[in-house]
């Protein structure tokens, strides 16, 4: 009885991956590699946050966010594939099931890390720009080319990763040293452009580049204003006026036309539009809107006019140009001076406001009140 416990113990063992040889057992190792991994985290971390205490910095504050985690689970996987490759120690025996998980485990931390080291390194490049003001164009430029490189060198990791996985298995071993090789990335990529995703990925790489957009333009596309929000390696984010988003290929924006009002200056000039009465002042109304776009912090004072451009049997078109920083301010500039103006006529020239003539009897009459008599019969 005792004999046979004993065997089935040392089957248990064997399972693990190791067979108790002299004084050292295998398993026995493995477990002192994780726990000395995990001490080594508890280390990094603490004499990292003693130094964040004594001078705060926003790079550790970084690697406290999207890096912390992936490092707990690098460093246990790498003492743990320490320990499988001991093969100079004689007292240890190596089994395939704990070779081939070492293997697997460290791949994907060590890719987990890396990713996120690309991303903590993307926001110290970024950080000290501001993409929120249209005016600040190379800014945006450079953190538009930024994001898609950090984007595209994470793809061109995902696919390295899954090869060297795919090598660490017997079965699809040829697979893996295909993709490796220059015959299998072109077929690879062959089979990305069959579904369109090649050609997403050029076109992203032409737009981070010539910056047809980048990060925050305003834009028009498919009748709707808005501003890039995102730029991703296939589809690229147009946050709309209104909050909604609106998702697009990337290719769009390279076969299609649409308008960037932020391409190579955020100045905009904005139209409002009156229709009036032909009794109008036009110098009456010219003068108010000077005064009234001068006392406009939004009006940047490069584009004024007031013009009549069109006419219609009962009225005339009188049209306002003024220009500001950007769409939002010309929007708003033109708000506030279509709001006054408003006032101005309704107050000191009524009769410039649209009406309706009626001729009766030869008489003709723009006013309804000054008819006299019983009303017109039909």
């Amino acid at each position: 009885m005792q004999q046979q416990i004993d065997t089935w113990i040392r089957e248990l063992i064997r399972w693990f991956g190791f067979v108790p040889n002299r004084d050292l057992s295998g398993w026995i190792l493995l477990i002192i590699a994780v726990i000395t991994g995990l001490i080594v985290d508890v280390v990094v971390t603490q004499s990292v946050r003693f130094v964040n205490r004594k001078r705060p910095s926003q790079v550790v504050g970084f690697l406290k966010k999207y890096v912390r985690t992936a490092f707990w689970v690098f460093v246990p996987s790498l003492f743990f594939l320490l320990a499988t490759n001991l093969q100079s120690a004689r007292f240890i025996r190596r089994h395939p099931v704990a070779d081939k998980t070492a293997e697997i485990l460290f791949l994907v931390a060590a890719t987990w890390l890396i990713i996120q080291l690309l991303k903590v390194a993307e926001l110290i490049l970024v950080r000290q720009y501001d993409t929120t003001q249209d005016i600040n164009l190379s800014q945006r430029k450079f953190v538009t080319q930024v994001r898609f490189v950090r984007r595209f060198v994470v793809f061109v990791i995902f696919i390295i990763s899954g090869a060297l996985l795919l090598v660490s298995f017997q079965g699809s071993r040829k697979v893996g040293l295909s993709v490796l090789t220059s015959a299998g990335v072109v077929s690879v990529l062959i089979g990305f452009a069959a579904q369109k995703t090649l050609s997403n990925l050029l076109a992203g790489i032409q737009i981070a580049f010539t910056q047809q957009i980048r990060l925050d333009d305003a834009v028009v596309v498919e009748n709707e204003w808005g501003r890039i929000e995102e730029i991703n390696l296939t589809t690229v984010v147009v946050r709309l006026w209104d909050r909604r988003r609106l998702i697009l290929p990337i290719t769009y924006f390279v076969e299609n036309p649409f308008q960037n009002w932020t391409r190579s200056d955020a100045s905009i000039t904005g139209a409002i539009l009156f229709y009036l009465d032909y009794n109008v002042p036009v110098n009456k109304v010219r003068e108010k809107a000077r005064e009234l776009a001068e006392a406009d912090p939004l009006w940047n004072r490069d584009v004024f006019a007031v013009q009549v451009t069109d006419t219609t049997p009962t009225s005339l078109l009188l049209r306002i140009l003024v220009s500001a920083a950007d769409a939002p301010s010309a929007f708003d500039l033109r708000c506030h001076l279509r709001e006054a103006l408003i006032v101005f006529l309704r107050e000191e020239y009524p009769q410039s406001l649209p009406q309706t003539r009626v001729q009766i009897g030869g008489l003709l009459h723009s006013d309804p009140d000054q008819l006299t008599g019983p009303s017109p019969q039909t």
